[in-house]
């Protein structure tokens, strides 16, 4: 609807004719002459639970007490005001805007291509290991403050050139009023990171963070293989992510059981306390919640890893765990004739070069000193209060 009208607490705008993203709930349009702020209208009348969940929304300050590095983009794209239409009727909200190029969905990190347009000489094994410590981090401090993240995919999550992330679609967050005691539940999800008790229906919950938690870490650190991927032998041809999620088939795991889709990244890329996180929740921990390993626990496997990166001499953009003893996108490049993080043309060899970028470890910028010591203080918080 072009120049449609709404009120942002009370606040005349006038909405772009075309949304920047929609989908089956809502709608997300730009602001006639403000960039800086989006409205997002449901596409059906929101009952009154909703507009008091919002109502809430708008009272807290989530994170607030965590500081920050100013050049950080805020970590949640929490709502900043209800929309009404001009009968006064709830209809949405607003919001930060969070865009290309400035920002860009996780899922774009997931390919060689997005790589490569998206985040040109930086997104390197190193940088995804940062993004990923910047998730489990960002997970556990929700956690810590009480908020279950619920419909947590690659899709609800932005990245930015330094690897800061942010959470979009805050409304869906499950949380509890601290003042009256209503639960708010989140009731979204998106089934290729949905835990088997979420595609059944049970209420979102830290454990089922977990498990998306794991999944993402676990595309991040294989370029975007997912980790129920492939087709098990025993199985219609037909058979999807969330299939094998609910029979807990997970090549990871249980290689044998499954045609892995060609081009896989073998798992073995994961240093191995990492790939022991993800075979415990890809593994027992499907089927049995407690058994998934915590934010935290990604958090300190990660963060032990940060610091011992290894350089490839030969080709630019190859960084990889010092568990290895050679450069595993090397060898499979010469294997396959893909290069994971480099385009097609052939490439100068180059040295190790300098590092760089803050907070995420890459080849390309050097780490504050501020950064370096505000993440540790906050670690060790979220750590004694486990």
């Amino acid at each position: 609807m072009s120049g449609r009208t709404v009120f942002l607490d009370g606040k005349r705008v006038t909405l772009a004719e075309l949304p920047l993203k929609g989908g089956g709930q809502a709608a997300v349009f730009p602001v006639e002459g403000d960039p800086g702020i989006v409205v997002k209208i449901y596409r059906e009348t929101p009952g009154d639970d909703q507009e008091r969940r919002l109502a809430r929304m708008l009272t807290m300050s989530p994170l607030a007490a965590r500081p920050t590095d100013a050049n950080q983009p805020p970590e949640l794209a929490w709502p900043t005001a209800i929309a009404r239409d001009e009968n006064g009727r709830f209809i949405g909200y607003a919001m930060r805007r969070f865009g290309e190029p400035q920002h860009v969905q996780l899922v774009g990190l997931f390919t060689r291509v997005q790589r490569l347009k998206l985040f040109p000489d930086r997104a390197d094994w190193r940088f995804l290991l940062g993004v990923a410590w910047n998730l489990a981090f960002m997970t556990a401090r929700m956690h810590y403050d009480n908020l279950v993240i619920g419909d947590f995919s690659s899709s609800n999550v932005v990245v930015d050139a330094n690897g800061f992330v942010t959470f979009l679609d805050c409304d869906s967050i499950a949380f509890t009023d601290p003042v009256t005691g209503e639960l708010f539940p989140c009731l979204m999800h998106t089934t290729d990171y949905s835990s088997p008790e979420r595609q059944s229906g049970s209420a979102a919950s830290r454990q089922s963070d977990d498990f998306a938690l794991a999944i993402l870490v676990y595309q991040l650190l294989t370029a975007g293989n997912h980790p129920f991927g492939g087709v098990p032998h025993e199985s219609p041809s037909e058979s999807t992510v969330k299939d094998n999620i609910a029979s807990s088939i997970s090549y990871v795991v249980r290689p044998e059981m499954v045609v892995i889709p060609r081009g896989t990244v073998d798992p073995s890329v994961l240093p191995p306390e990492l790939l022991t996180l993800a075979k415990a929740a890809f593994g027992p921990g499907v089927q049995a919640p407690a058994a998934r390993p915590p934010a935290e626990a990604w958090l300190r496997a990660l963060d032990k890893e940060r610091g011992q990166v290894r350089v490839c001499p030969v080709r630019p953009l190859h960084t990889f765990g010092s568990h290895l003893p050679t450069c595993p996108w090397c060898t499979r490049a010469a294997v396959t004739g893909h290069d994971v993080f480099n385009g097609p043309r052939p490439m100068t060899p180059t040295g190790p070069g300098t590092l760089q970028q803050e907070p995420v470890p890459s080849p390309y910028a050097a780490l504050t000193v501020f950064a370096v010591v505000i993440a540790v203080i906050v670690l060790i918080v979220i750590l004694a209060n486990a």
